[in-house]
């Protein structure tokens, strides 16, 4: 019986150390894997304030092979898309970075299309965004991440292939109206009526320039994607190891008593459902036994 107990023990004292070095692992990988958000919520709030008055598109032409009436057929898709790319880093050597970074837009053939230089010396930040041809997004990309201490960084692609085939059917529409609004105005008519069809003529024309200026983004000599690069100085962050067993094992020792407190509880109640469980069945036999 004693030597049962005592495997017993051994075996829950054994899965209570293994929980505990688990946590620990696991903080200490987060760690090394969690990049520093200083300053990235700023960029951020730049990017978003230029990106609505500046967008990129670019295509994507590839064919489909599909079944049409029992019989193969090839398909031909022109896909636009919006790819942006986020790099935010820090460096201490400023200077000798910014002269990497624009050997390497020039090297690429690619274009600021908005630039903000900010903050006196120690603490400047270089903020910009890049139009680069879709063939060499994924260099550019990975040259810019070289820079300094990468923060944080992340790629989106967003399919604005309806949306541009909705901008084309709402032109096609507008063009019909305008002509047959010309084909009334020739018709003639009292003067209110002539100029209220004016009117209504002159706005067409209106809304068929702001489509235009809007379909002109996806014109292939305008395609490009797009790179949000900013350039903190500063300090990179380089935190030691012992800072980080430190913080590692703060944060295990608190997260394990919670979760030893909450074990806790959980067997406590399933150990009082049992034993109320066990009454109501002992309850239940005591009247049974009396019925009889």
């Amino acid at each position: 019986m004693k030597q049962t107990f005592k495997k017993r023990l051994k075996k829950g004292v054994f899965y209570l150390i293994l929980l505990f070095i688990i946590l620990f692992v696991f903080r200490i990988i987060y760690g090394y894997t969690e990049y520093p958000n200083n300053n990235i919520q700023e960029s951020d709030l730049f990017f978003q304030e230029i990106t609505s008055t500046r967008v990129n598109y670019a295509s994507k032409k590839y064919k489909i092979n599909t079944v049409s009436n029992n019989a193969p057929a090839v398909i031909d898709v022109d896909q636009k898309y919006e790819k942006i790319a986020t790099v935010n880093t820090k460096s201490s050597e400023f200077e000798r970075e910014k002269e990497i970074l624009d050997k390497e837009i020039k090297r690429q053939g690619a274009i600021i299309q908005f630039e903000q230089n900010s903050g006196n010396k120690g603490y400047r930040r270089l903020q910009l965004l890049i139009g680069v041809q879709p063939e060499k997004f994924e260099s550019l990309y990975d040259s810019l991440s070289k820079i300094g201490k990468v923060q944080s960084k992340e790629i989106t692609k967003k399919d604005k292939t309806n949306e541009y085939k909705q901008l084309n059917a709402k032109k096609e529409s507008l063009l019909k109206i305008r002509t047959s609004l010309i084909e009334l105005k020739s018709k003639g008519g009292k003067i209110e009526e002539y100029i209220n069809l004016e009117n209504r003529i002159l706005s067409i024309e209106e809304e068929l320039q702001g489509l235009g200026v809007q379909l002109g983004n996806y014109d292939e000599e305008n395609e490009f994607c797009t790179i949000k690069f900013s350039l903190i100085e500063g300090t990179e962050n380089k935190i030691g190891l012992m800072h980080r067993i430190k913080v590692a094992l703060g944060w295990t020792v608190s997260t394990y008593l919670q979760l030893i407190v909450i074990l806790f509880f959980i067997a406590g109640f399933v150990y009082l459902a049992l034993l109320i469980l066990d009454k109501l069945n002992l309850f239940n036999s005591i009247i049974k036994n009396l019925k009889d």
